[in-house]
């Protein structure tokens, strides 16, 4: 790696395989920590390695155990705050509670700006995350937040499918990227007008908006929790005239009973990211998982660099498919992507911008 490339990759126990395979693709070595519980649950972080000056990445999705995930992620923060850091990046692929993004109720509160305070007050200089739960969120921080979507990966899987007579179909909550999602598959988009009943992980599906009778519908959403959600939507669908049906979230929560229930269900297929780790028994013959192992690796050397990280989702499509057909099951390195390896790309932006440390666009 060129010394202008130099920076280091860290992670929690919330989702260790993602930090490994994102340090597989960069082709470095998983910075060495240990992050632990004492008998009486109090959390205990060290830093092996020296961190004084380093550009560091924190990998730790707050999911499940997700109050324990944040306290983790605190405490590393705190650790290379206290260690001579010389940037601390927490990259969040999954950002718990963020649902809780407004006032909705008389006397609740916002968790989601709470969880965006600690962070910032325990010394993250930079947040990278996936797909939050509202764009808003983004605005809960006083620091830099680059927010990625798995929209271009997600669509690319299906466009290999080459799926005739489609139709996208979302709730209101998540139109404007799932806009995206169907503009890249060249589909109409439909809206499902749903209504959340009470503070239970329950809602109620009321309308279709659009022209899906005869058609095969994907579904697409954010995150899947208890999909109880998905499947109403499935079946209001399947009332509607639709003839088969698929799904795709970025983020599988897939509390109890949602893999038996996607399991019982009429779907064809659902396609997730491992911005979350799914154990064994909750991963069905019908779900798929995609790595975004390679989408954050991008987006921390373009964050490294001082480069673009909206231009990730500007390239060409060859990119964004050999980002997917990356095989984080392969013992191999990341594959070769001709301009967009990472030689190349430090040549090309010395050259063109006068240095790794170019201005971002």
């Amino acid at each position: 790696m060129p010394a202008a490339d130099h920076f280091d990759v860290y992670t929690g126990n919330a989702n260790p395989e993602l930090a490994r395979n994102i340090c597989r693709y960069l082709g470095i070595d998983l910075g060495r920590s240990e992050v632990f519980e004492f008998a009486n649950e109090n959390i205990f972080v060290r830093i092996v390695d020296n961190a004084r000056e380093k550009d560091v990445f924190l990998i730790q999705p707050t999911s499940r155990p997700v109050n324990t995930s944040i306290m983790e992620l605190l405490i590393m923060i705190d650790a290379f705050k206290r260690a001579s850091a010389g940037r601390i990046t927490a990259v969040v692929p999954y950002y718990g509670y963020g649902r809780s993004d407004k006032k909705d109720q008389p006397r609740v509160p916002i968790t989601a700006r709470l969880v965006a305070d600690m962070l910032t007050v325990a010394g993250a200089n930079r947040i990278l995350t996936v797909d939050l739960h509202q764009g808003q969120i983004q605005g809960f921080f006083n620091i830099p937040v680059d927010e990625l979507t798995a929209v271009h990966l997600l669509s690319s899987h299906f466009r290999q499918k080459q799926i005739e007579n489609l139709v996208v179909v979302t709730d209101l909550g998540f139109a404007k990227r799932a806009r995206t999602f169907a503009q890249l598959l060249d589909a109409p988009l439909a809206i499902v007008e749903k209504r959340r009943i009470g503070n239970q992980d329950r809602t109620e599906v009321l309308n279709v908006i659009g022209d899906v009778k005869g058609k095969r519908a994907i579904i697409v959403d954010d995150e899947i929790d208890t999909a109880g959600t998905l499947i109403q939507i499935a079946n209001a669908l399947e009332r509607e005239g639709v003839t088969d049906l698929w799904a795709c979230a970025t983020h599988a929560v897939l509390s109890d009973p949602a893999s038996e229930r996607i399991a019982n269900s009429n779907l064809k297929e659902v396609v997730v990211t491992d911005s979350i780790p799914i154990p064994p028994e909750k991963r069905g013959s019908k779900i798929k998982v995609i790595s975004l192992a390679p989408l954050i690796a991008e987006a921390i050397i373009r964050i490294h660099r001082g480069q673009s990280v909206g231009a990730l989702f500007t390239s060409e499509v060859k990119f964004t498919q050999e980002m997917l057909l990356w095989d984080v099951d392969s013992g191999g390195e990341r594959p070769s992507l001709g301009a967009n390896s990472r030689s190349a790309r430090t040549e090309d932006s010395e050259e063109d911008s006068g240095g790794p440390a170019a201005e971002a666009k």
